[in-house]
């Protein structure tokens, strides 16, 4: 049961500053300040990031409120990230919307970042609801889930050491590109132009799917970007010692490993799809989903019909993800305490570890899903 009126959220996991209002669904105003600050650095620096958010959040509440046209009486509640992310940006966001609505008397909830991204690309698509699974790619998290219901989360498998994101970034400071790493390696691959009947110049592995795996196998869900990663080094570090160095070969190193990470990708999210009852629609969200080459895999994959992917400003992080998660919680009673803090490895609320296993056997052709409830919620590095 949704609220019968606006809800304002608050984001700033890392280093974007933003609020947004959103009312049963649609979203009403959305503001997003991103810090500029870190490119110097080829990376997100915490410290930075939380001063940023302080010299920010005021002007981005204002602003998306006067784009929503409301004030703080027409609000029916507040929610706010309060992880996972960087514990000092979280404090920002989460202790200023704490004291709005302390001062107001609004109910408030704490947001699993996470989960808002599930929640983003419903409120751009109707046909982005449950039953689906979701593809949650970004910066810090690569997760695989069948999500049977709002806040029934099915986790299948995810990344074992790097996010895909972080391959990206980390890959494009390698290839001297610039940061944030996801869109200028995807601008690289868009500059090869492939020799008409030769093979890509580079070959990079394609992590973790090995034909011997099967669904009993607990890699047959679960990524790993950092030897992909490693491996585009090794490449780097050979071509700079030759002659005409690394710089006339980024077009095609960046393309090659934009095909590797889409691949993995896609092929374990039809896995999932193989054995998760229909309808198999397809949601992804965080940053990595605005990669075109994904999306356009995806669709190949699944059908334009069966993948949902959000806009940009919605795929990367937003606090109108945030109000829509906070919205649905809040709408069924839940209230989180005055006391509630930031938690950098805040568990994903619903989450459900999922064991597959064979029926007729290892190597059977039959397989199934077993669901193990927890008494402790299921982490997510």
């Amino acid at each position: 049961m949704a609220l019968r009126g606006p809800v304002l959220g608050i984001e700033t996991s890392c280093d974007e500053t933003s609020a947004a209002v959103v009312d049963q669904g649609r979203v009403l105003g959305l503001a997003i300040a991103s810090q500029d600050a870190h490119a110097a650095f080829g990376g997100v620096v915490p410290e930075i990031a939380a001063r940023e958010h302080v010299k920010a959040v005021d002007a981005m509440v204002a602003l998306a409120m006067k784009q929503a046209g409301v004030g703080p009486s027409d609000l029916e509640g507040v929610g706010a990230t309060a992880g996972p992310g960087l514990v000092g940006a979280l404090l920002v966001g989460l202790s200023w919307a704490k004291a709005f609505a302390f001062a107001r008397a609004l109910p408030f909830i704490a947001v699993h970042h996470m989960e808002g991204h599930l929640f983003g690309a419903a409120l751009e698509h109707p046909g982005a609801r449950p039953p689906f699974i979701g593809l949650l790619v970004s910066g810090g998290h690569t997760m695989l889930l069948e999500v049977r219901d709002w806040g029934r989360y099915r986790l299948l498998g995810q990344t074992r050491d790097d996010a895909a994101g972080e391959a990206f970034d980390k890959s494009a400071r390698r290839l001297g590109l610039g940061y944030p790493g996801g869109p200028e390696i995807q601008r690289a691959a868009e500059r090869w132009a492939p020799a008409p009947g030769k093979p890509a110049p580079f070959s990079l592995p394609r992590p973790m799917l090995s034909s011997q795996t099967n669904p009993a196998d607990p890699a047959y869900f679960d990524m790993s970007f950092s030897g992909l990663k490693t491996a585009l080094a090794v490449q780097a570090a050979r071509l700079e010692g030759e002659p005409g160095g690394l710089e006339p070969h980024v077009p095609a190193l960046a393309n090659e490993l934009q095909e590797a990470v889409v691949e993995v990708l896609v092929e374990k999210t039809a896995r999932a799809a193989a054995i998760i009852s229909p309808p198999r629609r397809v949601v992804v969200g965080g940053g990595v989903a605005c990669n075109t080459r994904l999306r356009e895999c995806l669709e190949e994959r699944f059908g334009k019909d069966m993948v949902f992917c959000p806009s940009p400003r919605i795929a990367t992080d937003n606090a109108a993800m945030i109000a829509a998660a906070a919205a649905w919680r809040l709408g069924r009673g839940e209230r989180s305490s005055w006391s509630v803090g930031a938690d950098p490895a805040l568990p994903l609320p619903g989450l459900i570890q999922a064991s597959v296993g064979a029926i007729n056997g290892p190597r059977g052709t039959s397989t199934e899903i077993r669901y193990t409830e927890r008494k402790k919620p299921v982490h997510v590095p």
